[in-house]
Formats: structure tokens, sequence, C-alpha cells
């Protein structure tokens, strides 16, 4: 059962991972970069609200997995050393919370703050405060799952190197 449990848990971080990493290095700026190049008007605003969803659906997946897997690893990852769990249990529950902010804190008040500017960003000042707002909870936004994508890399690490150690295979 604990290998069946090991070949879940890194089969499900290597989805997210994979997931995230293509959304933040390919899916995003490429799409800014084709809509832009398509002379559509709001090219920006389109893409921003693709984006968006796009982000909910990977902040969400990386929280409900993230959950899953603390509960899971706790379970599969009895026999192995206390130092080891914890930094995997950590990892993981960092992942969770780092996906759930973004989801449930900074990407809900970056839409609160695009609805309140009720025209399209690329028309708002720079020095509007609701803009430089926006700007803030976007660079927060990268950095906060610059944190969830390294605890994911982390656990996935931590559960492949004592499974190859056979450690958490029977």
């Amino acid at each position: 059962m604990r290998k069946f449990l090991t070949i879940v848990s890194l089969l499900l971080l290597g989805l997210w991972l994979g997931a995230a990493i293509f959304f933040g290095a390919a899916v995003a700026p490429n799409l800014f970069s084709v809509l832009r190049g398509a002379g559509l008007p709001n090219a920006n605003e389109l893409a921003g609200s693709i984006v968006t969803r796009l982000l909910a659906i990977v902040n969400r997946s990386g929280f409900e997995i993230g959950l899953f897997l603390v509960v899971v690893r706790f379970f599969a990852s009895r026999n192995r050393r206390l130092v080891t769990r914890l930094v995997e249990m950590i990892s993981l529950a960092i992942m969770a919370i780092m996906t759930g902010i973004s989801q449930w804190v900074i990407s809900a008040r970056m839409v609160a703050l695009r609805a309140a500017m009720q025209v399209p960003i690329d028309q708002v000042a720079y020095s509007d405060p609701r803009r430089v707002a926006f700007d803030n909870l976007h660079r927060y936004s990268v950095d906060v799952m610059a944190v969830a994508l390294v605890a994911a890399l982390i656990a996935f690490i931590m559960i492949a190197v004592t499974s190859v150690r056979g450690r958490a295979i029977d």
C-alpha cells in the first residue's frame, strides 16, 4: 500500500509542478504576446481574464493536492526518520498554504481591483493607487507561486529519494 501511495504522491506532485511551471513559463507570457500581436482591442484585458481563470485551476489544484498529500504522506511515511517526515509535511503544507493565499487572497483582491477600475487596466495611470495596488499584488502573486513551486519540488525530491532508498517501499 505504501508503494502505491508513493507512486500516487509523485504523480500528483509531478503533474502539478509541470502544470504550474508550464503556466508561468509558457502559457501566461505567450498568451499576452499572441493577443497583443493580433492587434485585438483590449488584448491585455482579455489575456488577463484568461490567465486569471487558468491560474485559478493551478491554484485550486495545488491547494487540494497539497492538503490531500499532507494526509496521505502522514500515513505513508510513518516508518521514516522524523526529520524526513517533517521536511516533507512542512513542504506540502507550504505548497497548500501558498496556493490558497494566491487564490483566495491575492487573486481575489486583484479581481476586485480590476472591477473597481471600470476601464481596462492599460487605461489606468501607473500612479493611480488602484493600479499601484494591482501591480504590487501581481508581484506578490509571482513570489507566492515561486514559494509554492519550491516547496512542491522539495516534497517531490524527498518522496522520490526516500522511495529509491527503499524506505518508503515495502
